[in-house]
């Protein structure tokens, strides 16, 4: 009998286990647009959907700027991503929220646009690193990998051929962030940041951390292979 219950506990123990393990994680994303608007936002939403289900990763897609309204509607979410979010996108009670979240362990995830909203609010734009200018029309580039050891570059090449709309800043990166990919500027035209050109970096800022890829456009991106493994890791990352 003795062993029949220890059997028993065993059994539900990994049972147990298991349901812990398999509960999804919770992933905000907010794509409402103050400024120009990508058409590239329902098939980000359609990759996105697919890559949750390989991830164990549940999504809740928003335009509702209301669900950012005070910290403990954020607090029940892992991450929460800036689908292509551009210009004025919170009110003031909604930015103290997200710097709230964020400062406490909370993690920001922003795609191609992150450095073209909330220009205004001086927090964000020192917790996103710099400030979106201009860009040249979308061409091919040579994207460089900084950091080959970051789970948004691990599975990418180091030098990658790639076809994107490439941000200019107002200014350099702000250098308390960790440059993980640069564009070489000699490989397109119109580029106005020099030899170092940032893409993609991260920074933690209190108990939180912002990742940023300024990658990603075009619908086409999310059928390269290089730009998926880049964007997964990145939220991978942010979900630590």
């Amino acid at each position: 009998m003795k062993s029949f219950f220890t059997c028993l506990s065993i059994i539900l123990l990994i049972g147990f286990s298991t349901f812990s393990e398999a509960k999804p994680i919770k992933i905000l994303v907010f794509s409402k647009t103050n400024g120009f608007r990508h058409k590239t936002i329902p098939t980000a939403i359609t990759a996105l959907t697919s890559i949750a289900k390989d991830n164990n990763w549940q999504l809740t897609f928003t335009e509702d700027s209301l669900l950012f309204s005070n910290y403990k509607k954020l607090k029940q979410y892992k991450a929460v991503l800036f689908l292509y979010t551009t210009g004025k996108i919170l009110g003031n009670e909604e930015e103290s929220a997200v710097k709230e979240y964020i400062e406490k362990g909370g993690a920001l995830v922003t795609i191609h646009t992150g450095t073209d909203c909330e220009q205004n609010w001086d927090w964000y734009m020192n917790a996103i690193g710099a400030k979106f200018k201009n860009h040249p029309k979308q061409q091919q580039a040579k994207f460089i990998v900084i950091d080959s050891t970051h789970l948004s570059t691990n599975k990418i090449q180091k030098e990658w051929m790639h076809f994107d709309e490439i941000y200019n800043y107002t200014a350099p990166v702000l250098s308390d962030v960790h440059v993980l990919i640069t564009v070489d500027e000699s490989t397109y035209t119109g580029g106005t940041m020099g030899t170092l050109h940032p893409i993609a970096w991260y920074k933690n800022i209190s108990k939180g951390h912002v990742f940023q890829t300024a990658l990603g456009h075009s619908d086409a991106c999310y059928t390269d292979k290089d730009f998926i493994n880049h964007l997964v890791g990145g939220i991978k990352w942010a979900l630590k």
